[in-house]
């Protein structure tokens, strides 16, 4: 997989994208993550990449011109899957979602900042609209780091053990189990028995009714989807 960001402040994703797993994704060529400042794309001697918005009202916007043209640029060297903008206002993100995303080969994520981009860039080039939540950030690249960090475990080869992935919370509309690991007795707050039994048709079927129970009491609204 590769994935193209657009970001006027590149510097905020070098730290999450060059450790642990993403590193290990990167390291084994299962993932590109390449980042592209508009500024390079900007006409003015000052590289100017914000200016005030039409109508008045407080906040600067992401100028039209050095967007499109760092778009054009991407778009003229690959044919991408999804063209991404990270914004609150976007769809939420969920598991089904990574999961989609997962699967293709070419993503473009473009990273809002001050008050958003220009809406032209949303009308003519976007293709999906995401948001990690309801609230706003400073800008989008920790929300694409979010992206970028669920798609890449999802990678075959990522992770020691492919299967984990598909034992995660929400991949199946319930919350994950509780787990455990050694000593099975610490001062007196002992492990269940039944994982100790040795029974994995009983160790699974507790898993399965303590995953329902906890999505029935954290997240009700899962188990209604």
């Amino acid at each position: 997989m590769r994935i193209d960001i657009i970001t006027a402040v590149p510097e905020l994703l070098e730290s999450p994208l060059n450790h642990s797993i993403m590193q290990r994704a990167k390291d084994k060529g299962l993932l590109e993550v390449h980042l592209h400042n508009p500024r390079n794309f900007a006409k003015s001697k000052s590289r100017q990449i914000d200016d005030y918005q039409f109508g008045g009202g407080a906040g600067m916007v992401m100028l039209i011109q050095p967007l499109a043209d760092c778009i054009e640029h991407l778009k003229a060297e690959r044919a991408y899957d999804e063209i991404i903008y990270m914004t609150p206002d976007g769809h939420r993100l969920n598991q089904q979602t990574c999961n989609r995303l997962s699967l293709y080969k070419n993503l473009l994520i473009i990273c809002g900042h001050y008050k958003g981009i220009d809406e032209r860039i949303r009308e003519h080039y976007v293709t999906l609209e995401i948001s990690i939540g309801d609230y706003v950030l400073s800008g989008g690249e920790l929300a694409a780091a979010v992206l970028v960090d669920s798609l890449g475990r999802l990678l075959p080869g990522v992770l020691n053990d492919e299967t984990s992935a598909l034992f995660d919370s929400f991949q199946d509309n319930l919350l994950a189990p509780p787990v455990y690991t050694r000593p099975a007795d610490y001062g007196g707050w002992k492990v269940p028995e039944i994982l100790l039994s040795g029974h994995q048709r009983k160790i699974e079927e507790w898993r399965a009714e303590q995953a329902y129970q906890r999505t029935k009491e954290r997240r009700p609204d899962l188990l209604e989807e």
